[in-house]
C-alpha cells in the first residue's frame, strides 16, 4: 500500500480520496461501535466536540472519562478494537495492543504495590458525531496509550496527539522475554546518534544527562525550540536514518493517512529538521532524543526504571486534536455561510 501511494504522489494523483476512505472507515467503526452500546454505556462514551475533555490527555494511569474495554461484553469489545484499527496501520495497531498488554506483565512485577494495571483499563471516546459533515473525533487512552483522531467535512483528519510508551522497554524475564514493543523507535535513534562524526556530534548531543521525561508533555503551552544537527549537516546515509525514524513514529497510522503528514513534513523542509540528543550513547543507560522541524516534534525518553521504561510521542503544532481543521472549518465551512 505504501508503494503504491508513493507512486500515486509522484504521478500528481490526489492522496486525499484516499484519506477520504479513511475518514469513512472511522465513522462507520465509530458507529457501528455506538449502536452496541446501551444508553448508559453510551452517555459514559460520548462528548461534545467542544468538551473540555477533548484535550484532557495523558499517558500515566490515571481515573480518566469514556468507557473502558473492561466494562464492554465480548462482541462490543471486537467492535472498539475495529475502531482502534480504522485509524492506525497494522504496525501501529500491533504495537498499541502489545502496549496495553504489558499491564499484565507489571501487575506480576509490582505484586500490587504500584497502580492499577490492568490491560482491560483503556478508555474510548468519542467527540462529536461521526460521519457528520461538522468536525468530529474519538479518542483511545491508557498507560502509555493516548491515540486522539480529528476528522472535518468528511474529508481531512489529524492524527496526533500520539503517545506509546512501554514498561517494561524490554521483557526481561518469562515468556516474553526479549520483547521490545517500540524497539525500532529506540534501535533507530541509536543508529543515527552513533552514525554522526565526532564533531557532527558536539552538535547534536544537547546535553550530557538526558531528562527524566518527553519534554512537549500533556498541558505545556510553549513548545520546544529546534537544537541540535540540522538535517542539511548530515551526509546521505545520515539522512537515510533520520527519514527511517520520522517514519517509524507517522507510520502509526493508516498508509494514507501518513503520506498527508508526511507530505506536509516535507513541505515545510527537510533541511529545516533538526535532531537533538541527550544522555547516553548505548542502551541501558539514560537517553533522550528530539526530531523537529517547523511543523513537528517526535521524542523518545528512556530513563526511567534503570533505563527500562520507553515514553515516545509525536506532536504537530497545527494539528493537534484538529485545531487547523476547526478554524478552517469554521471560517470557510457552512458555519461561515450561516453569519
Amino acid at each position: 500500500m505504501k508503494k503504491l501511494l508513493v507512486f500515486l504522489a509522484l504521478m500528481n494523483f490526489p492522496l486525499s480520496a484516499f484519506a477520504h476512505e479513511s475518514v469513512k472507515d472511522m465513522a462507520t467503526a465509530a458507529n457501528n461501535f455506538l449502536a452496541s452500546l446501551s444508553t448508559e454505556q453510551k452517555t459514559k462514551a460520548t462528548f461534545k466536540m467542544d468538551d473540555a475533555e477533548r484535550k484532557n490527555w495523558h499517558y500515566i494511569p490515571r481515573d480518566r472519562k469514556g468507557i473502558t474495554f473492561k466494562e464492554l461484553s465480548p462482541s462490543q469489545r471486537l467492535l472498539a478494537h475495529a475502531l482502534l484499527s480504522s485509524g492506525l496501520s497494522a504496525q501501529g495497531y500491533g504495537k498499541t495492543v502489545s502496549i496495553m498488554s504489558l499491564d499484565e506483565i507489571l501487575k506480576e512485577l509490582e505484586a500490587g504495590k504500584g497502580p492499577t494495571r490492568d490491560s482491560e483499563l483503556y478508555y474510548i471516546s468519542i467527540f462529536g458525531m461521526p460521519g457528520s459533515k461538522d468536525i468530529w473525533g474519538w479518542r483511545v487512552e491508557g498507560h502509555h496509550v493516548s491515540l486522539n483522531f480529528t476528522t472535518a467535512d468528511g474529508l481531512i483528519t489529524s492524527t496526533t496527539p500520539s503517545f506509546l510508551g512501554s514498561n517494561p522497554g524490554e521483557v526481561k524475564s518469562g515468556p516474553r522475554s526479549g520483547m521490545r514493543v517500540l524497539s525500532r523507535e529506540e534501535d533507530l535513534g541509536f543508529e543515527l546518534v552513533n552514525a554522526l562524526s565526532a564533531e557532527q556530534q558536539k552538535i547534536a548531543v544537547v546535553m550530557k544527562t538526558a531528562p527524566s521525561d518527553i519534554l512537549n508533555v500533556p498541558g505545556r503551552n510553549d513548545w520546544t525550540k529546534p537544537e541540535g544537527l540540522a538535517q542539511n549537516r548530515m551526509n546521505k546515509a545520515q539522512k537515510a536514518i533520520l527519514l527511517k525514524l520520522i517514519h517509524e513514529y507517522i507510520d502509526r497510522v493508516r498508509p494514507e493517512l501518513a503520506a498527508e503528514d508526511w507530505t506536509k513534513i516535507e513541505k515545510a523542509g527537510l533541511d529545516k529538521i533538526y535532531f537533538a540528543w541527550a544522555g547516553a550513547l548505548k542502551p541501558g543507560i539514560g537517553h533522550y532524543y528530539r526530531v523537529q522541524g517547523p511543523t513537528f516534534v517526535l521524542e523518545l525518553d528512556n530513563t526511567q526504571n534503570g533505563a527500562n521504561h520507553v515514553h515516545a510521542v509525536w506532536r504537530d503544532f497545527d494539528h493537534d486534536f484538529g485545531e487547523d481543521l476547526l478554524k478552517e472549518h469554521y471560517e470557510t465551512g457552512h458555519h461561515a455561510t450561516q453569519k
